[in-house]
């Protein structure tokens, strides 16, 4: 996998339906310009990431080492999309929203197997 975008490499669950289908959303119609990879396809472990913790999350990793985890990881591909969008995602980044950001994000990844295009393969283990 390369990160060699400017945009960096969006990391998902290649298991998970709703995940796909929100990564051809983002590649076909919002016009991101980021890199997208399955993480079940990527050496993990040169980003210094886990299996675990690409479960869990998205993550956005940038050739500089930059890493962004979950709606941090949304906001930034949401930067690095057609111009209309990228003031949404300059806005999750602020500190208020950034914590709702992260709150919804949460619920969204805990509940992805009930959403639309969501499988039982989509459910985080519970721990």
């Amino acid at each position: 996998m390369s990160t060699g975008s400017p945009a960096g490499t969006f990391l998902y669950d290649d298991d998970c339906g709703f995940c796909k289908r929100m990564v051809a959303v983002a590649r076909d119609r919002l016009g991101a310009r980021t890199a997208f990879a399955a993480w079940q396809d990527t050496d993990l472990a040169a980003l210094g990431l886990t299996p675990e913790q690409t479960s869990e999350a998205a993550w956005v990793v940038h050739a500089d080492g930059r890493r962004l985890r979950g709606g941090d990881a949304v906001a930034e591909v949401l930067l690095h999309s057609r111009p209309a969008l990228r003031p949404l995602g300059r806005l999750m980044r602020l500190p208020l929203l950034r914590s709702a950001n992260r709150v919804a994000y949460g619920w969204v990844a805990a509940h992805r197997h009930r959403l639309p295009g969501g499988t039982a393969s989509c459910a985080l283990p519970r721990g």
